[in-house]
C-alpha cells in the first residue's frame, strides 16, 4: 500500500528553504517508528535535505532524481516509469511517500492513506501539502488526543482516500 507521511502547520505548510518548518521530537519519533524497516520514496531535494545528503537508515530509500544521477546508497529512478519499476518489488509492502512538495502532489492520487502530523502553529511556509480537508476523495478517519511537543501542540491524524488510483497499473 502506498501511503504518505507528513507534518503540516495550520495552513498545510510543510517547509521553507528546503527544510522542515518545525523540528519536533515526538513527530520525529513517530516518523522513525512508522517508517523503520519500510520503503520510503522521495524527490531528490528531500534526500539532499537530510544530514550529509545521506539516505535514512533502516529503510529502503527510493529517490526520483530526473538528472540521471546514480548512487550506491539508495535506489535512484530518473522518471515515473523507472520509479514504477523500482517500486514494483515492494508493492505488497508499505511504501511511504516522504516529500517534497512536488513529489507529494505527484504521488497523492496513488496514496490510500496519509499520516498527517498537524502542528497548531504557523511556520511561515514556502511550500505546502494539498489541504486534504478540501479534497472530496479524502476524509480524516483518526485524530489523536493533543500531544505537547516542545513549545508546540500537535495531533497525529490519518486521512483515507476513498478511491486511490493504482500506481502500478497506469
Amino acid at each position: 500500500m502506498i501511503r504518505a507521511i507528513v507534518a503540516v502547520d495550520k495552513e498545510w505548510g510543510i517547509g521553507k528553504k528546503n527544510d522542515l518548518l518545525f523540528h519536533l521530537k515526538e513527530d520525529m519519533k513517530f516518523f522513525r517508528e512508522t517508517t523503520s524497516g519500510k520503503t520510503v520514496v522521495m524527490g531528490s531535494n528531500t534526500l539532499k535535505s537530510f544530514p550529509g545528503g545521506k539516505p535514512l537508515p533502516n529503510r529502503v530509500n527510493v529517490v526520483l532524481w530526473p538528472a540521471g544521477v546514480k548512487r550506491d546508497d539508495c535506489i535512484v529512478a530518473d522518471s515515473i516509469e523507472e520509479l514504477k519499476l523500482a517500486l514494483e518489488k515492494y508493492r505488497d509492502q508499505d511504501i511511504f511517500v516522504i516529500g517534497g512538495a512536488m513529489f507529494y502532489k505527484t504521488m497523492l492520487p496513488y496514496c490510500k492513506e496519509v499520516l498527517v502530523t498537524k502542528v497548531n502553529a504557523s511556520g511561515g511556509a514556502e511550500v505546502f501539502f494539498p489541504d486534504l480537508d478540501r479534497m472530496p476523495r479524502w476524509r480524516c478517519v483518526y485524530t489523536s488526543p493533543a500531544v505537547k511537543d516542545g513549545e508546540y501542540t500537535i495531533n497525529f491524524t490519518t486521512y483515507e482516500n476513498s478511491s486511490p488510483s493504482d500506481f502500478f497499473a497506469e
